[in-house]
Protein backbone atom coordinates (compact mmCIF):
# COMPACT_ATOMS: atom_id res chain seq x y z
CA UNK A 1 0.00 0.00 0.00
CA UNK A 2 1.42 3.58 -0.83
CA UNK A 3 1.92 6.47 1.04
CA UNK A 4 -1.09 8.20 -0.34
CA UNK A 5 -3.21 4.84 -0.21
CA UNK A 6 -6.01 5.08 2.88
CA UNK A 7 -7.38 1.41 2.09
CA UNK A 8 -7.85 -0.30 -1.09
CA UNK A 9 -9.21 1.94 -3.97
CA UNK A 10 -9.14 5.01 -1.74
CA UNK A 11 -6.56 7.56 -1.87
CA UNK A 12 -5.06 10.74 -0.66
CA UNK A 13 -4.98 13.22 -3.37
CA UNK A 14 -4.46 16.48 -1.57
CA UNK A 15 -2.34 19.28 -2.12
CA UNK A 16 0.22 20.54 0.66
CA UNK A 17 0.79 24.12 1.36
CA UNK A 18 4.36 24.25 2.60
CA UNK A 19 4.17 27.94 2.49
CA UNK A 20 1.31 29.66 4.13
CA UNK A 21 2.11 31.31 7.47
CA UNK A 22 -1.23 33.14 8.11
CA UNK A 23 -4.78 31.59 7.65
CA UNK A 24 -7.21 34.31 8.22
CA UNK A 25 -5.04 36.10 10.93
CA UNK A 26 -3.77 32.92 12.94
CA UNK A 27 -0.28 31.79 12.11
CA UNK A 28 0.77 28.82 10.45
CA UNK A 29 4.74 28.24 10.79
CA UNK A 30 4.49 24.32 9.73
CA UNK A 31 2.36 25.66 6.71
CA UNK A 32 -0.60 23.44 6.10
CA UNK A 33 -2.15 20.44 3.82
CA UNK A 34 -5.81 20.37 2.06
CA UNK A 35 -7.16 17.16 2.14
CA UNK A 36 -9.13 15.71 -0.64
CA UNK A 37 -9.91 11.78 -1.01
CA UNK A 38 -10.60 9.71 -4.32
CA UNK A 39 -12.75 6.53 -3.90
CA UNK A 40 -12.10 4.15 -6.94
CA UNK A 41 -15.64 1.45 -7.03
CA UNK A 42 -18.84 1.79 -9.70
CA UNK A 43 -19.31 5.29 -8.94
CA UNK A 44 -15.82 7.03 -8.73
CA UNK A 45 -15.99 9.31 -5.71
CA UNK A 46 -13.72 12.56 -5.16
CA UNK A 47 -14.51 13.78 -1.35
CA UNK A 48 -13.58 17.52 -1.16
CA UNK A 49 -11.23 19.45 -3.37
CA UNK A 50 -8.58 22.23 -2.16
CA UNK A 51 -7.21 26.01 -2.47
CA UNK A 52 -7.35 27.21 -5.88
CA UNK A 53 -3.87 27.74 -5.63
CA UNK A 54 -3.40 24.39 -5.46
CA UNK A 55 -5.96 23.06 -7.95
CA UNK A 56 -2.97 21.17 -10.24
CA UNK A 57 -1.78 19.18 -7.12
CA UNK A 58 -5.13 18.11 -6.76
CA UNK A 59 -5.70 17.14 -10.36
CA UNK A 60 -2.00 15.42 -11.01
CA UNK A 61 -2.48 13.29 -7.80
CA UNK A 62 -5.57 12.26 -9.44
CA UNK A 63 -4.76 11.43 -13.15
CA UNK A 64 -1.67 9.55 -11.52
CA UNK A 65 -4.72 7.47 -10.38
CA UNK A 66 -7.38 7.71 -12.92
CA UNK A 67 -8.68 10.02 -15.86
CA UNK A 68 -10.36 12.74 -14.07
CA UNK A 69 -13.41 12.46 -16.84
CA UNK A 70 -14.29 8.97 -14.98
CA UNK A 71 -15.43 10.90 -11.71
CA UNK A 72 -18.90 10.26 -11.31
CA UNK A 73 -19.89 11.70 -7.83
CA UNK A 74 -18.34 15.14 -5.95
CA UNK A 75 -18.71 15.07 -1.98
CA UNK A 76 -18.59 18.52 -0.66
CA UNK A 77 -17.97 18.36 3.40
CA UNK A 78 -17.44 22.18 3.66
CA UNK A 79 -17.80 25.26 1.54
CA UNK A 80 -14.77 27.47 2.84
CA UNK A 81 -12.94 28.34 0.13
CA UNK A 82 -9.31 26.97 1.62
CA UNK A 83 -11.90 23.33 0.44
CA UNK A 84 -13.95 24.85 -2.42
CA UNK A 85 -12.17 27.24 -3.95
CA UNK A 86 -10.96 24.89 -7.28
CA UNK A 87 -14.99 23.68 -7.23
CA UNK A 88 -15.78 25.64 -10.69
CA UNK A 89 -12.85 24.56 -12.35
CA UNK A 90 -13.28 21.00 -11.23
CA UNK A 91 -16.74 20.40 -11.77
CA UNK A 92 -16.00 21.72 -15.43
CA UNK A 93 -13.33 19.24 -15.47
CA UNK A 94 -15.13 15.90 -14.20
CA UNK A 95 -18.45 17.33 -15.11
CA UNK A 96 -20.21 14.95 -12.27
CA UNK A 97 -23.64 13.11 -11.93
CA UNK A 98 -24.01 14.52 -8.93
CA UNK A 99 -22.29 16.85 -6.50
CA UNK A 100 -23.47 16.24 -2.79
CA UNK A 101 -23.53 18.59 0.41
CA UNK A 102 -25.61 19.64 3.39
CA UNK A 103 -28.57 21.65 3.34
CA UNK A 104 -26.67 24.54 4.29
CA UNK A 105 -23.59 23.73 2.10
CA UNK A 106 -26.19 23.86 -0.90
CA UNK A 107 -26.92 27.49 0.35
CA UNK A 108 -23.30 28.56 0.64
CA UNK A 109 -22.07 27.12 -3.01
CA UNK A 110 -25.26 28.95 -4.09
CA UNK A 111 -23.90 32.26 -2.37
CA UNK A 112 -20.13 31.32 -3.41
CA UNK A 113 -20.37 30.45 -6.85
CA UNK A 114 -23.69 31.40 -8.30
CA UNK A 115 -23.66 28.52 -10.20
CA UNK A 116 -27.77 26.93 -9.68
CA UNK A 117 -27.31 24.60 -12.67
CA UNK A 118 -25.14 22.32 -10.78
CA UNK A 119 -26.18 18.76 -10.19
CA UNK A 120 -26.88 19.21 -6.78
CA UNK A 121 -27.62 16.10 -4.45
CA UNK A 122 -28.84 17.39 -0.78
CA UNK A 123 -28.24 14.78 2.05
CA UNK A 124 -28.66 15.12 5.39
CA UNK A 125 -27.73 13.21 8.73
CA UNK A 126 -28.17 9.29 8.14
CA UNK A 127 -28.53 9.68 4.55
CA UNK A 128 -26.50 6.79 2.84
CA UNK A 129 -25.66 6.72 -0.94
CA UNK A 130 -24.29 3.40 -2.39
CA UNK A 131 -20.96 3.73 -4.85
CA UNK A 132 -21.09 0.02 -5.85
CA UNK A 133 -19.38 -2.02 -3.07
CA UNK A 134 -18.95 0.55 -0.77
CA UNK A 135 -21.84 3.10 1.07
CA UNK A 136 -21.67 6.47 2.15
CA UNK A 137 -23.42 7.80 5.01
CA UNK A 138 -23.72 11.69 5.94
CA UNK A 139 -23.83 13.36 9.53
CA UNK A 140 -24.12 17.05 9.27
CA UNK A 141 -22.41 19.39 11.91
CA UNK A 142 -23.81 22.26 11.57
CA UNK A 143 -21.23 25.32 13.19
CA UNK A 144 -18.47 23.02 13.17
CA UNK A 145 -17.15 25.30 12.25
CA UNK A 146 -19.47 26.88 9.17
CA UNK A 147 -23.42 26.17 8.82
CA UNK A 148 -22.70 24.06 5.86
CA UNK A 149 -20.26 21.39 7.66
CA UNK A 150 -20.73 17.74 7.48
CA UNK A 151 -19.02 14.09 8.21
CA UNK A 152 -18.91 11.49 5.78
CA UNK A 153 -17.92 8.12 6.60
CA UNK A 154 -16.87 5.09 4.27
CA UNK A 155 -19.14 2.58 6.19
CA UNK A 156 -17.02 -0.44 4.73
CA UNK A 157 -14.03 0.48 5.33
CA UNK A 158 -14.77 2.44 8.31
CA UNK A 159 -13.03 6.26 7.07
CA UNK A 160 -14.68 8.78 8.77
CA UNK A 161 -14.00 12.06 6.64
CA UNK A 162 -14.28 14.88 8.89
CA UNK A 163 -14.05 17.80 7.41
CA UNK A 164 -12.05 20.62 9.82
CA UNK A 165 -12.77 18.72 12.70
CA UNK A 166 -9.94 16.75 14.49
CA UNK A 167 -7.72 18.50 11.71
CA UNK A 168 -4.02 20.53 12.41
CA UNK A 169 -2.37 22.94 10.09
CA UNK A 170 0.97 20.62 9.04
CA UNK A 171 2.49 20.57 6.09
CA UNK A 172 4.15 16.94 5.66
CA UNK A 173 5.06 14.49 3.00
CA UNK A 174 3.61 12.02 5.21
CA UNK A 175 0.15 11.38 5.16
CA UNK A 176 -0.75 9.13 8.64
CA UNK A 177 0.10 9.92 12.66
CA UNK A 178 2.26 7.25 12.90
CA UNK A 179 4.85 8.43 10.58
CA UNK A 180 5.79 11.84 12.22
CA UNK A 181 6.29 13.41 15.66
CA UNK A 182 3.06 13.33 18.06
CA UNK A 183 4.31 15.69 20.01
CA UNK A 184 4.43 18.09 17.32
CA UNK A 185 1.27 16.65 15.78
CA UNK A 186 -0.96 17.54 19.14
CA UNK A 187 0.36 20.88 19.28
CA UNK A 188 -0.95 21.76 15.95
CA UNK A 189 -4.34 20.07 16.74
CA UNK A 190 -4.63 22.39 20.58
CA UNK A 191 -3.63 25.45 18.25
CA UNK A 192 -6.23 24.40 15.71
CA UNK A 193 -8.31 23.97 18.12
CA UNK A 194 -7.77 26.75 20.13
CA UNK A 195 -8.11 29.56 17.60
CA UNK A 196 -10.92 28.17 15.36
CA UNK A 197 -13.03 25.30 17.46
CA UNK A 198 -13.06 26.68 20.75
CA UNK A 199 -15.83 29.15 20.61
CA UNK A 200 -17.81 25.61 19.31
CA UNK A 201 -17.55 23.49 22.20
CA UNK A 202 -20.51 22.97 23.19
CA UNK A 203 -21.54 21.74 19.46
CA UNK A 204 -18.11 19.28 19.98
CA UNK A 205 -19.44 18.06 22.78
CA UNK A 206 -22.97 17.03 20.86
CA UNK A 207 -20.82 15.07 17.86
CA UNK A 208 -18.74 13.74 20.28
CA UNK A 209 -22.10 11.85 21.57
CA UNK A 210 -23.27 12.07 18.06
CA UNK A 211 -21.00 9.89 16.89
CA UNK A 212 -20.34 7.80 19.92
CA UNK A 213 -24.45 7.04 19.76
CA UNK A 214 -24.37 5.98 15.70
CA UNK A 215 -21.74 3.29 17.19
CA UNK A 216 -19.68 4.19 14.10
CA UNK A 217 -16.45 1.23 13.62
CA UNK A 218 -14.66 3.90 12.76
CA UNK A 219 -10.76 2.58 11.72
CA UNK A 220 -9.25 5.94 10.29
CA UNK A 221 -9.99 9.65 11.14
CA UNK A 222 -9.19 11.67 7.52
CA UNK A 223 -9.44 15.63 8.35
CA UNK A 224 -9.19 18.13 5.80
CA UNK A 225 -5.98 19.28 6.92
CA UNK A 226 -2.73 17.76 8.12
CA UNK A 227 -2.56 14.16 8.95
CA UNK A 228 -4.70 11.03 8.32
CA UNK A 229 -5.49 9.73 12.38
CA UNK A 230 -5.23 5.49 12.06
CA UNK A 231 -3.14 4.78 15.17
CA UNK A 232 -3.71 7.67 17.69
CA UNK A 233 -7.29 8.32 17.44
CA UNK A 234 -8.34 7.80 20.64
CA UNK A 235 -5.26 10.36 21.21
CA UNK A 236 -7.48 12.55 19.72
CA UNK A 237 -10.72 11.64 20.25
CA UNK A 238 -9.75 12.07 24.47
CA UNK A 239 -8.27 15.74 23.75
CA UNK A 240 -11.24 16.83 21.86
CA UNK A 241 -13.35 15.61 25.17
CA UNK A 242 -10.89 17.97 27.02
CA UNK A 243 -10.82 21.03 25.51
CA UNK A 244 -14.18 21.06 24.84
CA UNK A 245 -15.29 20.53 28.16
CA UNK A 246 -12.86 22.95 29.59
CA UNK A 247 -10.28 21.08 31.70
CA UNK A 248 -7.42 23.19 32.59
CA UNK A 249 -3.87 22.36 33.66
CA UNK A 250 -2.82 24.07 37.55
CA UNK A 251 -1.39 26.89 34.75
CA UNK A 252 -1.49 30.73 34.89
CA UNK A 253 -0.05 33.10 31.89
CA UNK A 254 0.70 36.72 32.64
CA UNK A 255 -0.49 38.29 29.46
CA UNK A 256 0.84 42.09 29.70
CA UNK A 257 1.52 44.46 26.76
CA UNK A 258 3.86 47.82 28.18
CA UNK A 259 4.62 51.28 27.15
CA UNK A 260 7.77 51.99 29.11
CA UNK A 261 8.33 49.11 31.30
CA UNK A 262 6.07 49.58 34.28
CA UNK A 263 3.47 47.17 33.81
CA UNK A 264 6.63 45.00 32.42
CA UNK A 265 7.99 45.49 36.02
CA UNK A 266 4.77 45.10 37.38
CA UNK A 267 4.47 41.57 35.47
CA UNK A 268 7.22 40.04 36.70
CA UNK A 269 5.85 40.31 40.07
CA UNK A 270 2.66 39.17 39.52
CA UNK A 271 4.58 35.99 38.27
CA UNK A 272 6.53 35.95 40.83
CA UNK A 273 4.18 35.76 43.01
CA UNK A 274 2.52 32.91 40.93
CA UNK A 275 5.59 30.81 41.64
CA UNK A 276 5.65 31.27 44.97
CA UNK A 277 2.03 30.28 45.39
CA UNK A 278 3.52 27.08 43.61
CA UNK A 279 1.96 27.15 39.96
CA UNK A 280 3.45 26.83 36.89
CA UNK A 281 2.99 30.59 35.02
CA UNK A 282 4.24 31.77 31.97
CA UNK A 283 4.73 35.30 31.12
CA UNK A 284 3.73 36.52 27.45
CA UNK A 285 4.54 40.01 26.23
CA UNK A 286 1.98 40.38 22.92
CA UNK A 287 4.77 42.88 21.45
CA UNK A 288 6.68 39.41 20.86
CA UNK A 289 3.77 36.74 20.85
CA UNK A 290 1.35 36.07 18.08
CA UNK A 291 -2.45 36.44 19.12
CA UNK A 292 -2.71 32.81 18.18
CA UNK A 293 -0.11 31.46 19.68
CA UNK A 294 -1.24 33.30 23.06
CA UNK A 295 -4.81 31.57 22.55
CA UNK A 296 -3.12 28.49 22.28
CA UNK A 297 -1.88 28.83 26.31
CA UNK A 298 -5.59 29.85 27.06
CA UNK A 299 -6.51 26.82 25.88
CA UNK A 300 -5.29 24.88 28.87
CA UNK A 301 -4.38 27.65 31.32
CA UNK A 302 -6.68 27.53 34.31
CA UNK A 303 -5.68 31.18 34.98
CA UNK A 304 -4.85 34.18 33.20
CA UNK A 305 -3.76 37.55 34.52
CA UNK A 306 -3.80 40.82 32.39
CA UNK A 307 -1.59 43.64 32.65
CA UNK A 308 -1.63 47.09 30.63
CA UNK A 309 -1.00 50.80 31.18
CA UNK A 310 -3.51 52.91 30.34
CA UNK A 311 -3.46 54.82 26.53
CA UNK A 312 -6.44 56.87 26.18
CA UNK A 313 -8.62 56.26 28.96
CA UNK A 314 -8.30 52.19 27.71
CA UNK A 315 -5.66 49.73 26.87
CA UNK A 316 -2.80 49.53 24.81
CA UNK A 317 -3.88 48.71 20.59
CA UNK A 318 -2.23 45.18 20.94
CA UNK A 319 -4.02 44.21 24.15
CA UNK A 320 -7.20 46.10 22.88
CA UNK A 321 -6.72 43.68 20.03
CA UNK A 322 -6.21 40.49 21.70
CA UNK A 323 -9.00 41.27 24.18
CA UNK A 324 -11.17 41.30 21.10
CA UNK A 325 -9.75 37.96 19.50
CA UNK A 326 -9.81 36.08 22.44
CA UNK A 327 -13.27 37.03 23.60
CA UNK A 328 -14.82 35.88 20.00
CA UNK A 329 -12.91 32.56 20.91
CA UNK A 330 -15.03 32.21 23.99
CA UNK A 331 -12.67 30.58 26.63
CA UNK A 332 -13.82 28.24 29.68
CA UNK A 333 -13.69 27.81 32.78
CA UNK A 334 -10.79 30.58 33.25
CA UNK A 335 -9.97 32.82 36.46
CA UNK A 336 -8.27 35.88 35.85
CA UNK A 337 -7.28 39.13 37.71
CA UNK A 338 -5.89 42.50 36.54
CA UNK A 339 -3.16 44.99 36.84
CA UNK A 340 -1.54 47.95 35.15
CA UNK A 341 0.09 51.32 35.34
CA UNK A 342 -1.05 54.59 34.13
CA UNK A 343 0.28 58.34 34.16
CA UNK A 344 -3.72 60.53 35.08
CA UNK A 345 -6.28 58.56 34.46
CA UNK A 346 -6.09 54.73 34.95
CA UNK A 347 -9.07 53.40 33.47
CA UNK A 348 -6.96 50.15 32.01
CA UNK A 349 -7.79 47.70 35.03
CA UNK A 350 -11.39 48.15 34.92
CA UNK A 351 -11.13 47.90 30.93
CA UNK A 352 -9.26 44.58 31.41
CA UNK A 353 -12.00 43.47 34.16
CA UNK A 354 -14.94 44.73 32.16
CA UNK A 355 -13.82 42.46 29.26
CA UNK A 356 -12.67 39.34 31.52
CA UNK A 357 -16.53 39.48 33.27
CA UNK A 358 -17.62 39.58 29.56
CA UNK A 359 -16.04 36.50 28.89
CA UNK A 360 -17.37 35.00 31.48
CA UNK A 361 -13.88 34.31 33.16
CA UNK A 362 -14.17 34.45 37.12
CA UNK A 363 -12.62 37.78 38.68
CA UNK A 364 -10.21 36.85 41.40
CA UNK A 365 -9.69 40.43 42.69
CA UNK A 366 -10.69 43.49 41.58
CA UNK A 367 -7.14 44.11 40.34
CA UNK A 368 -4.19 46.96 41.26
CA UNK A 369 -2.76 49.53 39.21
CA UNK A 370 -0.57 52.17 40.06
CA UNK A 371 0.62 55.75 38.79
CA UNK A 372 3.96 56.12 36.84
CA UNK A 373 6.82 53.68 38.05
CA UNK A 374 5.93 51.27 40.69
CA UNK A 375 7.92 51.30 43.68
CA UNK A 376 8.59 48.81 46.42
CA UNK A 377 5.14 48.53 47.96
CA UNK A 378 3.87 48.53 44.81
CA UNK A 379 5.64 45.44 43.24
CA UNK A 380 4.78 43.84 46.72
CA UNK A 381 1.15 44.18 45.92
CA UNK A 382 1.64 42.57 42.22
CA UNK A 383 3.75 39.90 43.97
CA UNK A 384 0.61 39.52 46.45
CA UNK A 385 -2.13 38.91 43.59
CA UNK A 386 0.25 36.48 41.82
CA UNK A 387 0.05 34.44 45.64
CA UNK A 388 -3.54 35.06 45.69
CA UNK A 389 -4.02 33.86 42.25
CA UNK A 390 -2.10 30.92 42.96
CA UNK A 391 -3.87 30.37 45.62
CA UNK A 392 -7.10 30.27 44.19
CA UNK A 393 -5.76 28.47 40.86
CA UNK A 394 -4.97 25.34 43.51
CA UNK A 395 -8.93 25.35 45.28
CA UNK A 396 -10.25 25.50 42.01
CA UNK A 397 -7.94 22.46 40.55
CA UNK A 398 -8.60 19.94 43.79
CA UNK A 399 -12.74 20.90 43.37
Amino acid sequence: MSNTELAKGVYWVGAVDWDVRDFHGYSTYRGTTYNAFLIVDEKVTLVDTVKRSHMGDLVRHIKAIIDPAKIDYLIVNHVEMDHSGSLPEIIELIKPEKVFCSPMGHKAMLDHFHQDDWPFEIVKSGSEISLGQRTLQFLETRMLHWPDSMFTYLKEDGILFSSDAFGQHYATSERFDDQVPMSEVMEECGKYYANILYLFSPLVQKLLKSVADMNLDIKMIAPDHGIIWRSNMSMILEAYQKWSSGVCTEKALVIYDTMWHSTETMAKSVAAGLEEAGVSCELINLRYNHRSDVMTKVLNAKAIVLGSPTLNNGVLPRMAGFLMYMRGLKPLNKLGAAFGSYGWSGESVKYLNTAMEEMNITLVEEGFRHKYVPDAASLEECMAIGIRVGKAVKEAMAD
